[in-house]
């Protein structure tokens, strides 16, 4: 069976990146950041999204060029919204169902792990459905000290 493996960028304070959003991580990029995250992305076949994140992607990955932007713009991707009508970036699925029924059947699906960028709503119901595998946390040495406790990573019940 497949794993969903969720990497998250998450502050001292527990404040976990809004893609699109604050971008505090860019700061701690570096060359063994960016060997690692292709490793992990590499590693995979398929990405899961909440609706922000992929709105997100979708809008900056297409016109970016490179290894990882090939391989990111080419997979399958799987998003999770009960608004979006439909996803326009190649090979982009919305799951409008039942997210636990749905993702345990894709989980279920030949191939390799899915990797998940951030941790909201959706990985918050995965976690709590024992559908989320592994969760890899980036903490970088800044503190947020903003945000609203629905940006927080851990809070109570996770």
């Amino acid at each position: 069976m497949r794993r969903i493996i969720n990497s998250t960028n998450v502050s001292l304070d527990g404040i976990g990146e809004i893609m699109g959003g604050w971008g505090w991580h860019f700061e701690y990029v570096d060359d063994a950041f960016d060997e690692l995250t292709w490793d992990h992305l590499a590693a995979c076949d398929a990405l899961l999204m909440g609706r922000r994140t992929y709105e997100s992607f979708a809008e900056a990955w297409p016109s970016q060029a490179g290894d990882y932007a090939d391989k990111i713009n080419s997979m399958k991707k799987y998003v999770a919204s009960t608004t979006l009508e439909k996803a326009d970036w190649t090979n982009s699925t919305v799951i409008d169902g039942d997210l636990v029924e749905e993702v345990t059947k894709i989980k279920e699906l030949p191939g390799r792990d899915i990797l998940m960028f951030g941790f909201g709503p959706v990985a918050r119901t995965l976690l709590q459905h024992g559908l989320l595998d592994e969760i890899r946390l980036w903490v970088h040495p800044v503190l947020v000290g903003a945000g609203s406790p629905t940006d927080l990573v851990f809070r109570e019940g996770t």
